[in-house]
């Protein structure tokens, strides 16, 4: 049996199924998308090691949920549609698609597909190596925060505050977590330094209107707000 999981992003109900059905044949786990409003939402709980993109899809096309997971994944991209023209060929490429397998296709070929694609791919082992909270995504190889569509970089400090946040999303993380996290135990800290840490962190966040992304809970220490 493959380890792999492929989240298919189709929106012909009796296609998805059908891909669905065959690859699981092959062994593999299949992951259907049905809510096109929040693609990168549901990439990020399945955790896949590849996508099969339409191009075709509601409210935004396959383009475009292509460049959203590139921006926190180097997992594989194959887009599968009827769209086969070499316009559509070239955008696929150049949005960070893998691959183009165009419509209508033969299972056999498609599974034989994905699997030297698979083969190719893992020299990377396919971890999106994230964490996120409704449309906050913390990208934990390269420290960038997304916030919805916005790129926020952020320091050290930062990054391991909304590391420790996201770890903890519905809870609230005591001042002395948040302290042992950014200075590894150190007791000579000034309460008062992690304050300034995290006044600035909300500065940055209150520039991308995102001011209640961090909330103070009295007594408890800090939470994720209601805005994510």
């Amino acid at each position: 049996m493959n380890a792999y999981k492929i989240m298919v992003v189709e929106d012909e109900p009796a296609i998805a199924q059908g891909i669905k059905a065959h690859l699981e044949k092959w062994g593999y786990q299949v992951e259907l998308v049905e809510d096109f409003m929040n693609v990168t939402e549901q990439f990020v709980k399945q955790n896949p090691q590849l996508v099969l993109m339409d191009i075709g899809l509601p409210f935004y096309n396959g383009f475009y949920w292509c460049a959203q997971i590139r921006q926190i994944s180097k997992v594989p991209i194959v887009f599968v549609s009827s769209a086969q023209d070499n316009m559509n060929i070239v955008m696929a490429i150049n949005m960070g698609g893998d691959d183009f397998i165009s419509k209508p296709f033969e299972p056999e070929v498609l599974a034989a597909k994905v699997q030297a694609i698979l083969r190719r791919a893992y020299a990377f082992h396919g971890e999106t190596n994230v964490l996120a909270w409704k449309d906050v995504i913390l990208n934990l190889s390269d420290t960038n925060l997304m916030l919805g569509e916005r790129k926020l970089e952020l320091t050290k400090n930062e990054f391991k505050m909304m590391q420790l946040l996201l770890e903890h999303a519905g809870e609230c993380v005591s001042r002395e977590e948040m302290m042992k996290r950014l200075w590894d135990n150190e007791c000579f800290v000034d309460d008062n330094t992690l304050t300034v840490n995290i006044t600035r962190l909300r500065k940055k966040l209150e520039a991308e209107g995102r001011s209640e992304l961090i909330q103070t809970k009295k007594g408890l220490g800090y939470c994720l707000g209601s805005e994510g």
